[in-house]
């Protein structure tokens, strides 16, 4: 799995879907070409000292490495912002979250199993508002 690395590249991914949580929220833009997912990680100082952002990351791209890149969809960019709380929380239980929320961003064609009254993942972006064919 591939990592951003560029500055563009993060501010890109500001421009599709976002989902918030307790622990991360995660902004994800689908790219449309298909290929291998890409993710990466922002720990603001807001967290803490330079140990406590540089421990964050470790652990987030070991769940990511271990569990949570099989639900990264293809052609998708995710960025995966930090807070505080995820020093704190048991590795299983963040697996589970990173789980979670990654799934919710998965294309409508891949998110056929998903339970009833979940919202329906969008391709990146907001469905377009207005009167339909105009």
């Amino acid at each position: 799995m591939a990592r951003l690395r560029r500055r563009a590249d993060f501010l890109a991914a500001r421009r599709g879907r976002r989902l918030g949580g307790p622990f991360f929220f995660i902004e994800a833009l689908d790219r449309h070409d298909g290929a291998e997912p890409r993710f990466g990680l922002t720990v603001t100082r807001k967290v803490g000292n330079a140990v406590e952002r540089n421990r964050i990351r470790r652990r987030l791209r070991e769940a990511i490495r271990t569990s949570c890149g099989a639900d990264m969809a293809r052609g998708f960019d995710y960025v995966i912002v930090a807070r505080r709380e995820v020093l704190d929380l048991a590795f299983e239980r963040l697996r589970s979250e990173l789980h979670r929320r990654l799934s919710k961003v998965r294309p409508a064609q891949d998110a056929a199993g998903m339970a009833a009254g979940e919202d329906a993942p969008q391709d990146g972006m907001a469905p377009p508002r207005g009167r339909a064919g105009v």
